[in-house]
């Protein structure tokens, strides 16, 4: 089992290796450009995501349908990801990250404009779509819709599922000396509850959770920030510097070049807001919308929210602590962070990673069940459900290193074929803005 995991990291390792962070960076510029950066219509996107009025066929609003993608995709990554990235790549990485995150704006607008347009109406009423549909009947390839499905479901049972429980337990035990089996059980009722309910129960949750835990992670990094505001100006300067000269080593910090703080900055941001990878779009195929590009600037702030907002300002307080210059990686890093205010920052920090990490579990929950609908028809997702409740538990209490590798080479691969779809619709992506922005009756 020792060779079977190093030979799965090994793979991990070389499919999030520079191929496939050129091709999902350059898909991102390739796009931005292609769609005459189409991120200048973002206020535009906040404001339709706000409105919950029934606007057209589909199961759940804008604000549904952002907030249960919004609930997958914000997560450890934003967290414990961006620590990592500092760790590594040192603070000029954070640029990178955030440049990742504004030119993924235009990816994750593409890929919900199509997964809109070529979604279908089941048999029994509900809306289903995503990359597998795209390919399907916009490319007239199931075989590579078929692949894409498989490796959905794969990623959704690792990444979005038994991970995530393990870092809760973990972190419960940690901070609170919880047995994993406990905060275990806790969860899996509560995933029962929601999840067992379909996309319409995980929409409500994930509207009252999503802001909820936005606000408060977001005001613990405020309140950071503002203890040390005289610092801003110097880590925003050390930042963006460091992002084209490199940072040479300083205290417990081992130093990096620019090769590394883009390697690292890149990878993390695109890892952190899944722009490209195709899982967010198959729950914009699921709202109210009377146009695919209304739900495709909706779906677009994802981008901007997740990397540009929560990730910018996580970066922000790790180097504006100084503490990342100890040597410290990961959640070690965060934490010394948040530890700068006094008792309630590691239960700020605390809260924030367990709401981030049940809020995936959520969203993740509905990428999957829809990849075994497209697999094995709309029978499949109750048994599917079940699955994934009884997988939270296992996840709780088992240890997961090979899991994570083998979840993480299935979310790599996903990438591949929607940014075939990206590419090669690329003119119905235009033609389909263009009439839409060009509409004196919108």
């Amino acid at each position: 089992m020792d060779h079977f995991g190093k030979t799965l990291s090994t793979i991990s390792d070389w499919v999030w290796g520079p191929p496939l962070l050129i091709l999902l960076f350059g898909t991102h510029l390739y796009l931005t450009f292609r769609l005459g950066f189409i991120q200048r219509h973002l206020l535009k996107g906040i404001k339709l995501s706000f409105q919950r009025s029934n606007e057209g066929t589909g199961d759940i609003s804008h604000f549904g349908s952002l907030m249960t993608a919004l609930a997958a995709t914000i997560g450890t990554g934003n967290i414990v990801g961006v620590a990592t990235a500092v760790a590594l790549g040192g603070p000029g990485a954070l640029l990178w990250m955030w440049l990742t995150g504004v030119f993924g704006i235009a990816t994750k607008y593409a890929e919900a404009l199509l997964s809109v347009k070529y979604r279908i109406t089941t048999q029994e009423g509900m809306m289903a779509g995503g990359p597998m549909y795209v390919l399907e009947r916009g490319m007239n390839c199931r075989w590579l819709g078929f692949i894409f499905a498989v490796l959905t479901a794969v990623a959704a049972f690792g990444i979005g599922n038994m991970v995530q429980a393990n870092s809760a337990a973990s972190l419960m035990e940690k901070t609170f000396h919880i047995a994993p089996w406990q905060s275990g059980l806790v969860m899996t009722l509560l995933a029962a509850a929601v999840i067992l309910g379909g996309i319409k129960s995980i929409a409500r949750a994930c509207e009252w959770l999503v802001p909820f835990m936005a606000i408060v992670y977001v005001a613990g990094c405020a309140i950071l920030l503002c203890m040390n505001f005289s610092k801003i100006p110097g880590s925003i300067q050390l930042i963006v510097q460091s992002a084209f000269t490199g940072h040479a080593a300083v205290g417990g910090f081992l130093g990096a070049g620019i090769m590394e703080a883009m390697r690292y900055g890149i990878a993390r941001g695109l890892f952190s807001n899944e722009s490209g990878l195709g899982s967010a779009p198959i729950v914009a195929a699921a709202a109210q919308t009377k146009n695919p590009v209304r739900q495709a600037l909706v779906s677009s702030t994802g981008t901007f929210w997740d990397t540009v907002v929560v990730c910018a300002m996580t970066g922000l307080v790790l180097i504006n602590s100084g503490e990342w210059t100890r040597g410290l990686k990961g959640s070690e890093l965060t934490w010394a962070a948040f530890d700068d205010i006094p008792v309630i920052g590691p239960i700020v920090l605390t809260l924030g990673l367990l709401t981030f990490v049940f809020s995936t579990i959520l969203g993740w929950s509905y990428y999957g069940e829809k990849a075994v609908e497209y697999l094995f028809g709309a029978p499949s997702i109750r048994y599917y459900r079940w699955l994934w409740v009884a997988a939270v538990m296992i996840g709780s209490v088992a240890s997961l290193k090979i899991v994570w590798d083998f979840a993480d080479i299935a979310n790599g691969l996903m990438a591949i074929p929607n940014l075939i779809s990206l590419i090669a619709l690329s003119g119905v992506l235009v033609a389909e803005t263009r009439q839409y922005l060009s509409s004196t009756n919108d």
